[in-house]
């Protein structure tokens, strides 16, 4: 059995949308985090080691880190097609972006939201001019991360570059505008609001 560690409208959302998108029975668990207004608190009930969201259950084995979680279903549901096979052409640009999401953009965007400078050589990631320069000239040549095949990537990656327009954390360009129109159009994405919001 599945069961997702769940705060909603969190991080953990793109992994209910992720599920949603498999088709695959989950339960969820839904546990207070603190959040970045200052509200919220450490739950007992998380399992997460720092008492974050997401984290996964399967038959007894915890997986942490949204990238993990992503990588791990996509392998764990090869059916629903939503990340190549150890092999397959893709693999190596699917892994790449799906770190691109933590190890990237959400520093990079982190940065510009603080107002901090950023310092070359010394922060591992790319200035947030320079990380969305990439995401727009890929986006604007390929309807998804890997081409016309719709994956996690674009859950994982896709998801947080729509919730960074939201909150104006990010430049929205035509090439942004188009692609979050794309992938909020499916089905499962629709469902994971309307569970989100339901609790």
């Amino acid at each position: 059995m599945l069961t997702l560690i769940h705060a909603p409208q969190s991080r953990s959302s793109s992994i209910l949308w992720l599920l949603e998108e498999i088709g695959a029975p989950y339960e969820k668990q839904i546990v207070m985090i603190r959040r970045g207004d200052g509200s919220g608190t450490v739950d007992p009930d998380n399992p997460h080691p720092h008492h974050k969201v997401p984290a996964l259950i399967h038959d007894g084995a915890l997986v942490i880190e949204s990238g993990a979680i992503a990588l791990y279903l996509s392998d764990l549901f090869p059916k629903a097609k939503l990340g190549p096979k150890i092999g397959e052409k893709q693999r190596g640009p699917f892994l790449s972006w799906l770190a691109y999401r933590s190890s990237v953009v959400e520093p990079a965007m982190m940065e510009r939201r603080l107002g901090l400078q950023h310092i070359y050589g010394a922060m591992g990631w790319a200035a947030p001019d320079e990380a969305e320069t990439l995401l727009n000239q890929h986006l604007k040549d390929n309807a998804y991360f890997l081409g016309d095949q719709f994956s996690a990537v674009d859950v994982m990656l896709g998801g947080m570059i729509n919730f960074m327009l939201m909150f104006k954390m990010m430049t929205e360009t035509p090439v942004f505008r188009d692609y979050v129109s794309r992938i909020t159009a499916r089905p499962a994405y629709k469902r994971m609001l309307e569970l989100d919001a339901a609790k």
